[in-house]
């Protein structure tokens, strides 16, 4: 571990570096509470959009000193380049990252909430800074126990879960990590609920992820757009991450499959009962996983957000998986799973209320996958973890 030095206090970034903000929840809220934690060390945010700035600025505790906030927005070349390439590759980030490293070699530490960051330590191996990482999301996708994982000096969980299967994937050893809990949960606790329907009508929120093996969105999604406008009995908030929307031709990495993605029908959001958000803060301030009754989605981590408050769930396999005793979809069990769509009208019926068996799911897998601790919030937890870490006065 890195000694204190008497002279000059160390200094620890927070570093958000992507396009959009859903990351910064995950990790914003530990920047005050650090500050508290060691009040001799200098705590700095690093930001490449002014965006992502303001976002974080939310978090901060206004009766604390303003953290230092440093800019490495992308140049116009990457972003042009990142453009032509239709977005498939995050040339902006990387570019970022790489006309930064002079800048990353005055901080003894930074704190990310992504894998990106660990282009500094293939490219520019060094022990400073030191990478620390807590991933943004408990979701179940074999992306969040890629090796990469392995490139951070630390890693702050927020569960069991979590620090099982990466463990078991060899990506964190028994000695560089700590579990902290989950401080997106901490920034939204009181925040009143939004009502977005002027009605009583159960509301489903339909969730689908990016990734083009694994979203439902490329097989299924106009034609459950089509359901629920052809419908008067429910509502819909059509809410898919963030990143679905950003591009028009979606890559996985993980499964080196591309596909473009089709637009939206206009005459959906003309609907009083259909509320569609491609990318607002809310998609990402848990503002639907709270206001909705029923889930219907595919992979996206945002499930284990979802049932906090155990809820019916629904799962459309749109790419025909294997999924049955594979951890990759665990929460796969915590509702009916559809591979056809002529199925969601009955089910729908019928999944409401929660049976016992699905809510014994939910409620093992959420203790499971998040450590809630009532004595210290999660940001207080993590504060401490990197205080301890870096030895910090």
């Amino acid at each position: 571990m890195s000694s204190a030095s008497s002279i000059d206090p160390q200094r620890i970034g927070f570093l958000f570096n992507h396009d959009e903000l859903h990351q910064v929840a995950h990790i914003a809220p530990i920047i005050s509470a650090l500050q508290r934690q060691a009040p001799t060390a200098r705590v700095e945010v690093i930001t490449s959009s002014e965006r992502q700035a303001e976002a974080v600025r939310q978090f901060l505790d206004p009766a604390l000193p303003t953290p230092a906030f440093w800019s490495i927005r992308p140049n116009r070349w990457s972003r042009l380049a990142e453009n032509m390439l239709g977005k498939m590759v995050p040339l902006n980030r990387l570019s970022s990252l790489k006309r930064s490293t002079d800048l990353f070699r005055h901080f003894d530490a930074l704190v990310v909430p992504e894998t990106t960051t660990t282009f500094l330590k293939k490219n520019h191996p060094s022990d400073r800074p030191k990478l620390i990482f807590f991933p943004h999301g408990a979701g179940d996708r074999s992306i969040g126990f890629s090796p990469e994982i392995s490139l951070f000096d630390y890693v702050l969980l927020p569960g069991e879960k979590t620090r099982d299967r990466m463990l078991e994937a060899g990506v964190i050893r028994p000695d560089n990590h700590c579990i902290v809990g989950y401080p997106k949960f901490e920034a939204y606790v009181s925040r009143p609920p939004v009502k977005l329907f002027d009605n009583d009508k159960p509301t489903v929120l339909y969730n689908p992820h990016f990734d083009p093996l694994l979203s439902s969105w490329f097989r299924f999604g106009e034609q459950i757009l089509d359901h629920f406008a052809d419908q008067t009995a429910y509502n819909l908030i059509f809410a898919p991450h963030v990143m679905l929307f950003q591009r028009k031709l979606l890559a996985s990495v993980e499964h080196r499959l591309l596909k473009f993605r089709q637009r939206i029908d206009p005459r959906y959001a003309a609907l009083d009962h259909i509320h569609i958000d491609t990318g607002s803060t809310r998609s990402v301030d848990m503002t639907y996983t709270s206001a909705a009754d029923i889930y219907l989605g595919d992979v996206s981590s945002q499930i284990y957000e979802f049932i906090q408050k155990p809820r019916p769930a629904i799962f459309l396999n749109s790419h025909d998986a294997k999924w049955q005793g594979n951890a990759n979809y665990e929460h796969w069990n915590f509702g009916p799973v559809l591979d056809d769509i002529a199925d969601l009208g009955p089910t729908l019926e019928a999944v409401s209320p929660l049976s016992d068996p699905f809510r014994a799911a939910q409620t093992r897998a959420f203790a499971h996958s998040f450590d809630m601790d009532s004595r210290e919030s999660p940001s207080q937890r993590a504060a401490l973890a990197i205080a301890e870490f870096l030895a910090l006065p």
